[in-house]
């Protein structure tokens, strides 16, 4: 036993030994080769038994690992600059997500490729039932419980049907979501992008078309896919409409289980890792397993890059992802948006739905040609409601807000003891208008409630000290003074009522 202790110590002080050796070098050349090491240890080591036990430390030391024939150059990254949109990009983005149709372009590769895959006219009655049949099965199958569910998406008509009725509300979100990165700073000027159970290709063909948006940011866009239809689907739509543009090159997908990828070839230092609607397909696994996966991949993200993770906005689903989210937090992740910790506590994310919302698409002319039946709602998908985390390894958060001690502002997990109290709170703007023309409703959280909180605005409260409330953009963290508490027994919940002695107004 004292001998395996002994060994284990051993090991440890090696392996210690190794990478102050690799941090000192490191410190004084910009580049070196691994070999060069082996000199300066006391327990000789090979090149692969080097690389083995550096390649997992790489990120963390700010490193990057070459191989160089028999050998590795190893060299310190520079930080890279973040891609600043100019106001003729800005402008140009502007009138891009004005737009509410799918690319004439896009719809008309899908009506073709559903033409050419199953040898009738897209708008043939009889391919046009089986659709519907398709569409019925797959909304069907989502709404039963997570255990239940089996959501394959992955060959004949589940493949044609998910084209025809989900594609298009997905690529919209993902116009959105590419803009709230590019606006943020998050895009830089080459981007490495790898997109985890790609479908038909969703994520790099929105790439494709939103990167028309910027002057000369590039980005290489790698995906792995299970489904050989969706693989199959992806290579024909992209064929029809690739822009050709220089500054995007679209990988064909690897073929893999994203739960096991095995030895699948992927990028190193990826700046955007993607999980669009795929992650609540797993709901069958627990949310550590799931938060497994996640990690996984992590080592391959470059120090300062972003993982993103768009998920329905449909209640269980949005409210798992909150969860997964904060699982992924208490790994070491931080989570850069939406969500702002204002004192620096864990959420209880439990009951915590919450979603963005964007301008309704236009009707395709494929739902418009389903929906000629008895039962058209089941055929057209055109809300654009989807829930969102970004995730990131360097800390780096969206809104740092912390409260100073001392300061008369009101925890929303004591918001229990102040029930018929008026308070000042800080809080972030969690959800778009849940109310309607007559009351406005909107959800808060500051990372310490436990039970969900509401600000409730009546119409005729409204005033300019009251109105950022509305027009602040959702994860917005807001100063409200001077609200009533009440405690709303029907949903176990609490509202803030807002009056018009109520001032409101961004935290700087």
């Amino acid at each position: 036993m004292y001998e395996r202790l002994g060994q284990r110590f051993r090991q440890i002080m090696a392996a210690q030994q190794f990478l102050s050796t690799i941090k000192y070098v490191a410190g004084t050349k910009p580049s070196f080769q691994l070999s060069e090491i082996a000199a300066y240890l006391e327990e000789p080591l090979t090149i692969g038994q080097m690389y083995a036990a550096l390649q997992p430390h790489l990120d963390g030391l700010g490193l990057g690992a070459q191989k160089t024939g028999e050998d590795y150059t190893i060299s310190r990254l520079l930080p890279s600059l973040p891609y600043i949109l100019n106001a003729a990009e800005e402008k140009r983005l502007e009138a891009y997500l004005s737009l509410s149709s799918l690319p004439s372009i896009l719809e008309a590769a899908i009506e073709q490729y559903i033409t050419g895959k199953t040898g009738k006219d897209w708008s043939d009655p009889i391919l046009l039932e089986r659709l519907r049949r398709a569409i019925v099965a797959q909304k069907d199958d989502y709404w039963k419980p997570a255990d239940k569910r089996s959501l394959h998406y992955t060959k004949g008509y589940a493949v044609l049907g998910y084209l025809a009725y989900h594609f298009p509300v997905y690529f919209m979100q993902a116009r959105h979501m590419l803009a709230q990165l590019a606006r943020e700073g998050l895009l830089k000027q080459e981007m490495t992008i790898l997109d985890l159970g790609t479908g038909p290709g969703v994520i790099p063909l929105a790439i494709d078309d939103f990167w028309m948006c910027l002057d000369t940011a590039r980005a290489t866009v790698h995906s792995v896919e299970r489904s050989k239809e969706n693989i199959e689907a992806f290579g024909a739509l992209a064929r029809s409409v690739a822009t050709n543009n220089p500054q995007v090159t679209l990988k064909l997908p690897r073929e893999a289980d994203i739960t096991s990828p095995g030895n699948v070839s992927l990028p190193d230092l990826i700046d955007l890792m993607v999980f669009s609607n795929v992650l609540n397909e797993l709901a069958g696994l627990p949310v550590a397993a799931r938060a497994d996966i996640v990690m996984n991949y992590t080592e391959r993200l470059a120090p300062d890059g972003t993982i993103l993770i768009i998920e329905p906005a449909e209640e269980a689903t949005s409210t798992g992802l909150r969860v997964l989210a904060l699982a992924l937090k208490k790994r070491g992740l931080s989570i850069y948006a939406p969500c702002t910790f204002v004192w620096g506590t864990n959420c209880t994310p439990d009951r915590c739905w919450s979603f963005q919302t964007a301008p309704s698409l236009r009707p395709t002319r494929i739902m418009n040609t389903l929906a000629a039946c008895n039962e058209p709602f089941r055929y057209v998908n055109t809300d654009i409601k989807y829930s969102y985390v970004m995730l990131r390894k360097d800390g780096k958060v969206r809104t740092s807000c912390h409260i100073p001690k001392g300061t008369k502002t009101l925890r929303l997990s004591k918001i229990h003891l102040n029930v018929g109290k008026r308070v000042t709170v800080v809080a972030a703007k969690m959800s778009e208008d849940l109310g309607n023309a007559e009351t406005h409703i909107f959800r808060l959280c500051d990372g310490s409630a436990e039970k969900p909180v509401f600000a409730v605005l009546p119409a005729f409260h409204i005033m300019p000290s009251n109105r950022d409330l509305g027009s602040a953009p959702y994860g917005t963290v807001l100063e409200i003074r001077n609200v009533l508490v009440r405690y709303n027994p029907a949903h176990d919940a609490y509202n803030l009522l807002v009056s018009r002695n109520t001032q409101i107004m961004p935290t700087p």
